[in-house]
């Protein structure tokens, strides 16, 4: 044995091998690597093909608010009494796009100012609720315990009334004006926020990230801004979406009753009472800004109902 050893007998021969490429019957299907959440859920999204429709609506509004004013000759508050009651056809030759109003003030820029007063108050309003609700929530939730308790019990305590009297009465007291507005709404819809926040923070504070972050050192703003905000940044989108249609018809209510935005500024809530007066003879001063809040509202809602299956789709029914 040992002797054939010696002689090379046992010892493989390079003829004793054989190269073989890749079995690709048997080899295993490498698929690209899986999306993010975020692109995951846009990717969800864009499936919505109504949703689509209404998110390019919401963007000519958008437009409409930032360069309608760029679009006209006339201003929102020029009037001229020569040109009243003007209807979109009779007013399109004087560059009326719109028509006029009784003052024959322009409807389009009008109009366009109107959008941009709701737009800017409600996201100014929005993003003072969600900060301000986030970080209350994150710290009641984050502490827990007695802190918990009484901060939540607060919140509870002030919805108890309805927020439209505390809006009034801050408005009675206050007066009008945008800025009324803003204090106002906010200081009543960042409540919802709060209880938003704090109800997801109790669920992920326990999970092993988090833990692993105090463990290594992480005070409060870190493991909140790193770690707790960004796992809930999905729900308060999807609530924002929704609550900025809220804010847009509260300040066309208050402005329909004479609480909000002041006269001569143009607001939609002012657009629709100015129409009101007058729809039996110009129904399209009524019709138009009505048109355009309903789009507003509709779109909003509809847009923030495609997050929420996008980004939950396991609450899908």
């Amino acid at each position: 044995m040992t002797q054939d050893i010696k002689n090379n007998d046992y010892l493989p021969k390079p003829e004793d091998f054989e190269i073989v490429g890749p079995n690709l019957a048997q080899s295993e299907v490498i698929y690209k690597p899986s999306l993010t959440f975020w692109q995951d859920g846009l990717r969800r999204f864009k499936k919505n093909k109504l949703a689509l429709t209404f998110l390019v609506i919401t963007t000519v509004f958008l437009f409409l608010a930032i360069f309608g004013q760029m679009m006209t000759k006339y201003t929102y508050n020029s009037n001229d009494l020569s040109s009243k009651f003007l209807t979109p056809m009779e007013g399109m030759k004087k560059g009326h796009f719109l028509g006029t109003d009784n003052l024959g003030r322009d409807l389009f820029a009008r109009l366009s100012q109107g959008i941009r007063i709701s737009m800017e108050l409600a996201i100014v309003t929005a993003a003072i609720c969600v900060v301000f609700g986030t970080i209350y929530g994150a710290i009641s939730a984050y502490f827990g315990g007695i802190v918990d308790t009484i901060m939540t019990r607060f919140v509870e305590i002030l919805m108890i009334i309805p927020s439209m009297i505390y809006i009034i009465l801050l408005m009675v007291i206050m007066g009008n004006g945008i800025k009324t507005i803003i204090i106002a709404m906010s200081l009543t819809r960042w409540l919802n926020y709060s209880l938003l926040v704090r109800g997801e923070v109790l669920k992920i504070k326990e999970n092993e990230f988090v833990l692993a972050s105090k463990s290594l050192g992480g005070n409060f703003w870190w493991i909140t801004l790193k770690h707790l905000v960004p796992n809930t940044l999905s729900i308060i989108i999807i609530r924002l979406t929704t609550d900025i249609p809220n804010i847009i018809f509260t300040e066309a209510f208050l402005s329909f009753i004479g609480l909000g935005v002041p006269i001569p500024q143009a607001s939609l809530g002012n657009l629709v009472y100015d129409g009101s007066s007058n729809i039996t003879s110009y129904p399209y001063l009524f019709i138009i800004p009505s048109v355009v809040i309903s789009l507003i509202t509709l779109s909003f809602n509809i847009i923030g109902d495609a997050l929420n299956d996008a980004l939950n789709p396991k609450l899908r029914s």
